[in-house]
Order: structure tokens, then C-alpha cells, then sequence
């Protein structure tokens, strides 16, 4: 089989075994199980739990002993085994160490999956740059067929949606053994420090004030980016509770709305380039929090009826508001940087982003909702989204003020092609 196609299914298979329950999870918890949104919010900060320690760890694994896609191919078998429990769980405190555990096997999956197919790509004397792209492309569109067939099969509100992400999960595994081998690469010298080994000599970036600035915006951002993850489906399906709208398409079929949201983040990739030459990185930024002052305003005033077209808005602006931050705060962390200390300072950027902002944002946000906006069982979505929306528009304006870095096009120079 072609390399680039087996690369491209592990892609695929890598997000759909994520995307079968991640955007349906809260659906099941509020709709399904009645639990609070503290407690949700408790559930789905697992995710960023596991963002903070783990990816270091079994990259330092990946390194010095055991080849990548073997490691790869033993935590999506593990993780997949987990979710086979989570049907017998009937309690929030037991499902929070469940998937606690089920993330702490998947989440240094994304970055080992990277690192498999830069690997591979390099081995065989492929482009990297040319011919990654395509293929993680693949991944966003796993992502939407695991939503679609969890929408479709009547899944969104039961357990059978991490029953199709275990079977999926192991599958992968299994496929995984068969890949090219990713021998270690034992890039860490004898005389490392266990500062050097665990990247801990990227925190004195937090010395210098735009980049301490910068990581303290990452983080502000964090908190937002899986907010409409964790609430967007669970929204959408409440309105079965509003007569008007009970047999609506949008009810009926909300996962599949959510994924006009993934939809839209393939096409903003591509146009991730042309932002960038044209504007610089710092309002490329700024795009993607106005974005997410829209995604949540628009979310605040939409129905399924008259207000339906602010909901697919707010799906279609969430491509930008996601990728721009994400990618062009890389590319800003890999510009600004010491090289010695590059790998280092984008685990920072992505343990402030996907580590502590989104368990602030998780935790936060559901004590938020339990007390301000629950009444009767019922929650008051509009003023949800509007409180969500306000809290972005604040934290873009102080970004604009405060944070300081000029265009050089030079800095983009390998970024565009």
C-alpha cells in the first residue's frame, strides 16, 4: 500500500476515534445522566489534565526506548480498552477517573501520530511541508465521519458513542503495528539534566516580558477553546424542550450541525498562509478572538427557526477562530525563540493552551453555569453564550492593547510555501 495512503488512514482513524464522543459527551452527561454542569465540567477537564504531563513523558519513551509507532499502536489499544467501561459507569466521580485514564493513553497520541508520519515522510525522502498538509487534512474529516455516525446511529445521548470510539481505537492500534518502524532516536545526550529532559528550561521564557505576555494570553484563549466542545450539542439538543422547536432538523440532527464547525476548519487551514503574509501573525491572532466573540454571540441569539442562520455562522467562523490562534501562535512561539530551545517552548505554548487554560475553562465554566445560569434544571443558554462572548471580547481588547509585535515578513518566509 502506498505510504502516503497508510499515513492517511492513521490520520483519519486518529480523529475519529476521539471525535465518536468528544462533541456528544455533554449531550450524555446533562441530557442522558442529569449531572450538573460543575460536574461535567470536572469530567471534561480530564482532557487538559492529561495534556500537561503526558505528551513530555512518552516522548522521552519514544525517544530513548521503544519505537514510536509500537508505543503509538499500545496507548490507542489501551484507550480503547477503557472505553469499553465507560457503558458501566453510572456515576460522575467514577466516569471522571474513567476518562481520565482514557486520556491519559490518547492525548500524547496527537503529537506521536506527528511524529510517525514526519518520520516516515523524512525516511522515504518525501517533502514534509508539501505532503503533510493533505494528509492531516484527513484527520479534521475523520473527525466529522465519527460526529455524523455517532448522530446517525441515535448515539448522541447513549453510551454506544464511546463503544464506537473503543472498537475504532483498538482497530488503530492493531493497524499501527504495521507501519514502517520509527526506531528511537536517542536525542538525549548522557549528560542531560532532568531540567533538559523534561523541557523544563523553556520556563525561563516567562523572563522576558512579550513572550510571559504572550503565554498568559495563550492561556486566557485556552479556556475558551473547548468551551463550545463540551456545551455546543448539549445546547442545540435542549431545544427538543421548547415546543416550537422540539421536531426540528436542528435537534434532530445537531452533531451534524457541530460539524459544520470541523468542516469549516479545513477550509481555514489552507487559508492560514495568505492571512498570514497579508496581515502578520499578531492580527492573525486577533481575527481568531474576534472569531470567538462571534462564535459565542452568535450561538447566544440563534434558533433553529428564524435564528438559524447565526448558528451555521457561528460554525463556519469557529474554523477561524480555533486554527488561527492555534497555528499562528506556534509559528510565533517557533519565530521568536532560541532553536535550542524551540520543541520545549511549543510544549509550553500548548500546555497553556490545552493544559491550563482548558482545565480553568472547564472547571470555571460548568461552577458558572450550576450558579448563575440553572434554574429548575433548566439552563439559560442565552445568557450562557453571551457571558462566554463577553469574556472573549474582554480578553481580545486587552490583547490588542497590550500585547506588542510587529510584522516581519521575513519571519514568515517558510510559512507560505
Amino acid at each position: 500500500m502506498n505510504l502516503k495512503l497508510r499515513l492517511t488512514i492513521m490520520s483519519f482513524l486518529q480523529f475519529f476515534v476521539w471525535g465518536a464522543w468528544l462533541i456528544t459527551i455533554g449531550t450524555y452527561c446533562f441530557n442522558a445522566k442529569g449531572w450538573t454542569g460543575a460536574q461535567f465540567g470536572a469530567i471534561f477537564s480530564t482532557l487538559a489534565i492529561a495534556s500537561i504531563f503526558m505528551p513530555p513523558i512518552t516522548g522521552i519513551i519514544a525517544d530513548k526506548w521503544i519505537n514510536t509507532e509500537r508505543l503509538y499502536g499500545v496507548l490507542q489499544i489501551l484507550y480503547g480498552v477503557v472505553l469499553f467501561f465507560v457503558p458501566q459507569v453510572n456515576d460522575p466521580d467514577t466516569l471522571y477517573y474513567v476518562i481520565l485514564l482514557a486520556m491519559i493513553f490518547y492525548m500524547p497520541t496527537i503529537s506521536l501520530s506527528n511524529s510517525i508520519s514526519y518520520s516516515i515522510l523524512k525516511n522515504n525522502n518525501y517533502d514534509v511541508v508539501k505532503v503533510f498538509p493533505p494528509i492531516r487534512v484527513w484527520g479534521t474529516i475523520g473527525f466529522i465521519a465519527a460526529m455524523w455516525i455517532t448522530n446517525l446511529t441515535g448515539s448522541k445521548a447513549n453510551a454506544n458513542q464511546f463503544l464506537i470510539g473503543a472498537f475504532a481505537a483498538i482497530a488503530l492500534g492493531i493497524y499501527s503495528f504495521t507501519l514502517p518502524k520509527c526506531l528511537p532516536q536517542k536525542s538525549l545526550g548522557k549528560n542531560s539534566s532532568i531540567v533538559e529532559i523534561l523541557g523544563l528550561n523553556a520556563f525561563k521564557l516567562f523572563a522576558n516580558y512579550k513572550m510571559a505576555l504572550f503565554f498568559i494570553f495563550a492561556m486566557f484563549l485556552g479556556a475558551a477553546l473547548q468551551l463550545t466542545n463540551m456545551y455546543g450539542d448539549s445546547f442545540l439538543d435542549d431545544f427538543r424542550n421548547v415546543p416550537q422547536y422540539a421536531d426540528s432538523f436542528v435537534v434532530k440532527y445537531s452533531t451534524i450541525i457541530m460539524s459544520i464547525s470541523q468542516i469549516s476548519e479545513t477550509l481555514f487551514i489552507l487559508a492560514i498562509p495568505f492571512f498570514l503574509r497579508r496581515f502578520g501573525i499578531k492580527k492573525v491572532m486577533l481575527f481568531s478572538m474576534v472569531a470567538w466573540v462571534l462564535r459565542f454571540g452568535l450561538f447566544s441569539f440563534g434558533n433553529p427557526a428564524g435564528g438559524l442562520w447565526m448558528i451555521i455562522l457561528s460554525c463556519i467562523v469557529y474554523g477561524m477562530a480555533f486554527d488561527f490562534f492555534n497555528i499562528s501562535g506556534s509559528i510565533f512561539v517557533e519565530t521568536t525563540t532560541d532553536s535550542r530551545i524551540r520543541s520545549s517552548a511549543q510544549g509550553l505554548f500548548m500546555m497553556m493552551t490545552n493544559g491550563f487554560g482548558a482545565y480553568s475553562g472547564s472547571k470555571i465554566s460548568g461552577y458558572i453555569i450550576d450558579k448563575y445560569f440553572t434554574h429548575d434544571g433548566m439552563k439559560d443558554w442565552h445568557s450562557i453564550w453571551l457571558t462566554f462572548a463577553i469574556y472573549a471580547l474582554i480578553v481580545t481588547i486587552a490583547f490588542a492593547v497590550l500585547f506588542k509585535h510587529k510584522h516581519d515578513q521575513k519571519d514568515l518566509a517558510g510559512v507560505a510555501h
